[in-house]
């Protein structure tokens, strides 16, 4: 699973969910990609979901980008434990979703192949999302 290797802070702070991606809305890498329509968190264990979902479906061939990583701590206090006495341990990892934000990029396979294996992994993640293509320039 994705994660820092090492972090400046252990703990952040939660931020706000709005504004649109400034930058990662175009398909760079690949031929395909999938696109982020609302604001939202990602998980570490999100993404390995989609990326398991992608690559089982594409079997062999093609190649897979994830343009995302996870790398705000989400902290959560003990079971049982009374309020107060400060913030909880980091966790899981998330990655701040923004929208218009291509999250995966894949290429060498055909048009429906990609359309269903981005689907199956749209099932995976927590923020609604479209299958774009790459705009040839």
């Amino acid at each position: 699973m994705l994660l820092p290797k090492r972090v400046k802070h252990r703990k952040v702070q939660k931020g706000k969910r709005r504004g649109k991606a400034l930058r990662g809305g175009t398909v760079s890498f690949g031929e395909y990609g999938l696109q982020a329509t609302e604001c939202g968190w990602v998980s570490n264990r999100q993404i390995e979901a989609a990326r398991v979902a992608i690559t089982r479906h594409v079997k062999r061939g093609g190649k897979l980008w994830i343009r995302i990583f996870p790398d705000k701590p989400l902290t959560k206090k003990p079971i049982e434990t009374r309020m107060g006495k400060g913030k909880g341990n980091p966790e899981a990892w998330v990655a701040v979703i923004k929208p218009g934000r291509v999250m995966f990029e894949i290429e060498g396979v055909d048009e429906k192949t990609a359309r269903e294996a981005m689907r199956l992994a749209a099932f995976k993640l927590a923020v609604p999302t479209r299958f774009i293509r790459r705009e040839e320039v």
